[in-house]
């Protein structure tokens, strides 16, 4: 990969009491797609968030093309919003109610291009519609109007009307029948294809970020556990919980289950819930449901290693499950 387009050193949010996330650290290059995976309530639409300073960070720092974004005044955040941009989860709750579709991606185009023409606009946002699989003619109707799928394709377009550098995909198919979720994976990877933008995708479904990463992060209680190309995490996952996350996914193959812990422990217990506790644990974020936990791991949290070639684990025993 080129030189990273962002750098995300130590970022740290807190609400109130609560640590969201903790000490999160990686690099995403021009045109890479990084899938990020967590269950329910792990940090991943905060870090989301975060990057574009939707939230507050506490600590830590945000490198876009080596400026940090956590230092940038209101002025000069705005201006790099061109190239940072979000689909967000829920289609029509992100649309505006009370404007047109071709009111809604006009927007950017008046903010960031206000010396275009109405003509030139409307020209742009017609290709824009045809682009995402939307007749021009639609231009002129309300979100109510539209479906789900409908729905996530037009915020896909508004997005994409200033050819960003980043687009944050936080989970854009969760709400969507099957059927129109593969449409609109493919519809992204054609975005990409086509413009070369840089994609930090979240989601539940391992077999769509599968489809479309190039690498993986692991997130669980706000740190990250693992970090790894896409073909090696799927086929060998190190950290105890990136196991019992890939394990819990039905599979009709015996040929290609997850591989599982070596005798030296017993199988990850996926039926335990995560810590409820306000407080940042002192060891391992997964200490209380490792199967494979020793008492060293309640004292210091492990950093993220590299075990292999751009695999690195946040595990003490992580060289002994590799075997």
């Amino acid at each position: 990969m080129s030189e990273p387009l962002l750098q995300v050193r130590r970022l740290g949010v807190t609400f109130g009491p609560f640590t969201a996330l903790q000490d999160v650290n990686f690099d995403l290059s021009a045109g890479e797609t990084l899938g990020l995976v967590g269950e329910s309530g792990s940090g991943k639409s905060t870090l989301a968030r975060a990057i574009l300073r939707l939230v507050p960070a506490v600590r830590g720092e945000v490198l876009w093309r080596g400026r940090n974004l956590l230092g940038c005044s209101a002025a000069q955040m705005r201006q790099q919003r061109r190239d940072l941009q979000i689909v967000f989860q829920d289609p029509l709750a992100s649309l505006n109610p009370r404007m047109t579709v071709a009111e809604i991606l006009a927007e950017p185009l008046k903010i960031f291009e206000p010396a275009m023409s109405a003509r030139a606009r409307q020209l742009q946002i017609g290709a824009m519609l045809e682009r995402v699989g939307l007749a021009v003619r639609m231009a002129g109707r309300y979100p109510h109007e539209f479906s789900g799928g409908q729905c996530q394709r037009i915020g896909i377009a508004r997005a994409m009307m200033l050819n960003p550098r980043l687009l944050i995909c936080d989970e854009p198919v969760s709400s969507l029948d099957v059927s129109i979720q593969g449409q609109i994976v493919n519809l992204l990877l054609d975005l990409q294809q086509d413009l070369g933008t840089a994609m930090l995708f979240i989601s539940h479904n391992l077999a769509v970020v599968r489809h479309l990463s190039h690498r993986v992060l692991v997130i669980y209680s706000g740190r990250l556990v693992e970090i790894a190309p896409r073909d090696v995490l799927f086929a060998a996952p190190v950290h105890p919980y990136t196991r019992t996350l890939l394990a819990a996914v039905p599979n009709l193959s015996n040929s290609s289950r997850v591989p599982g812990p070596s005798a030296a422990g017993e199988p990850p217990n996926a039926a335990q819930e995560p810590p409820a506790s306000l407080d940042t644990p002192s060891g391992c974020v997964f200490y209380g449901r490792c199967a494979f936990a020793q008492p060293a791991c309640a004292l210091a949290q492990p950093p993220l290693q590299e075990v292999a070639a751009e695999h690195f684990v946040a595990c003490r025993r992580s060289r002994e499950l590799m075997c």
